[in-house]
């Protein structure tokens, strides 16, 4: 039959692999003796021992008393006599006020309950809250000095009044001009034929009526104001 050439090879790889005790473990484990059981804080750290002296030298004393150490206590004090002192000095409780809403005596605090007229009686009742005054005081203040700068606007742009005697010579010369306005007019020939008679006889019928409406308005308004430019 056929025998591989490998075969002693593959046979040594696959011992080379292989080790002991792999899964079953060894043969043979000793058992522990029964004297070294586990005892209680055995496992935890231990400290150095202390040492009281150190090179001959004394350790310095606590500043604090020893754990043992039990101070005296001598107290003697008469509780009878203090409560009745603090009886007799003491201020007596205020009755406190219930409601009963009921007829079998159901009752609660009326102080509580709403019914009392706590809020009335306070100092501040019905008085203006200081933020309220504030507020108020600003905002007038701000319209006083917004009426100012109006008032400021409208000086700068005031309407300058008339006198009598400015009125008067303003009249003069109105009426003066209707005067030769007028004497124009009524040199103009009768016969309108051409373009520029027409023309001309409109322009002073113009001229007259503005005239006539200016010198109207100055004398029925007693008045007279002049815009400033």
């Amino acid at each position: 039959r056929y025998i591989a050439k490998l075969r002693t090879f593959v046979k040594h790889e696959a011992e080379k692999k292989k080790s002991k005790w792999k899964t079953m473990g060894p043969a043979k484990v000793a058992v522990p003796s029964p004297n070294d059981f586990l005892q209680k804080h055995s496992k935890e750290p231990k400290l150095a021992p202390r040492k009281k002296e150190q090179d001959g030298k004394k350790l310095p004393a606590l500043s604090v008393p020893q754990r043992t150490y039990r101070p005296v206590i001598r107290i003697k004090k008469n509780f009878i006599n203090r409560n009745a002192l603090a009886v007799i000095k003491g201020v007596p409780k205020k009755p406190r006020h219930f409601c009963v809403d009921s007829r079998q005596g159901d009752k609660y605090l009326l102080e509580p309950s709403g019914l009392v007229p706590k809020y009335i009686k306070k100092k501040d009742y019905g008085v203006t809250p200081k933020y309220v005054t504030q507020r108020n005081e600003e905002i007038k203040r701000e319209e006083e000095e917004y009426e100012a700068s109006v008032m400021e606007e409208l000086k700068k742009r005031a309407m300058k009044q008339l006198s009598d005697e400015e009125k008067t010579s303003i009249l003069q010369g109105l009426k003066k001009n209707w005067e030769e306005t007028n004497r124009e007019f009524l040199c103009l020939p009768v016969q309108t034929d051409t373009r520029y008679k027409k023309m001309h006889k409109a322009e002073l019928e113009m001229k007259l009526k503005q005239l006539e409406h200016d010198i109207e308005a100055l004398e029925k308004h007693k008045w007279v104001y002049i815009a400033n430019e």
